[in-house]
């Protein structure tokens, strides 16, 4: 970029917009945006959500890494709310690369499940299905663990505190984001 100016506009102008749960249906709208975007030069990719499917949010972030390891300029621009799965997604972009704009907030939260098990037949088979809802329970909590390392990476808050912080629902300010380092400023 040439100029604060220059800058400031590729920013603020994006490529893609994103609005809604992050499930299949945005993840087939991201794939079709991104298919229409230009191939060459900044990309920016703007989200409001209230959040959605961690794992959708998770292979769309991939799909950014997969663009900008050939160094190709993706930013995330946060707007209004960026909740759940959106911090998610926004995890998979550097701090240098995250903005928000104005009166806009991040929800950071542990990732949460609901089930039942029924447990019928023999005491072995009864035994295997609650190895395998533990496995799947601490395989996710290694994933959000991932996550909270990510979105964490380059700024001043530490792993321990995001996770001490994402079981009460941690709601952050754009304001508090760019102090805290978690973006890199609000537009």
């Amino acid at each position: 970029m040439n100029t604060k100016s220059e800058s400031q506009t590729v920013r603020t102008s994006p490529q893609l917009r994103l609005i809604g749960s992050v499930d299949e249906a945005m993840y087939a709208e991201f794939r079709d945006q991104l298919a229409a975007a230009p191939t060459e030069g900044p990309l920016v990719i703007a989200i409001t959500t209230l959040g959605g499917n961690p794992e959708v949010a998770r292979t769309m972030a991939d799909d950014v890494r997969l663009l900008r390891e050939p160094g190709r300029e993706i930013y995330f621009l946060g707007k209004s709310a960026v909740y759940s799965a959106g911090a998610t997604f926004m995890a998979g972009f550097p701090v240098s690369y995250r903005y928000m704009t104005k009166n806009s907030s991040l929800l950071i939260h542990e990732r949460q499940i609901t089930r039942t098990i029924n447990l019928s037949g023999p005491l072995k088979s009864c035994t295997d299905q609650l190895h395998a809802a533990l496995n799947e329970i601490e395989h996710s909590i290694d994933i959000e663990e991932q996550g909270f390392r990510d979105i964490v990476e380059g700024s001043n808050v530490t792993f321990e505190e995001v996770q001490n912080r994402a079981p009460e629902n941690w709601y952050i300010g754009c304001e508090e984001a760019k102090q805290l380092g978690l973006i890199c400023d609000i537009v």
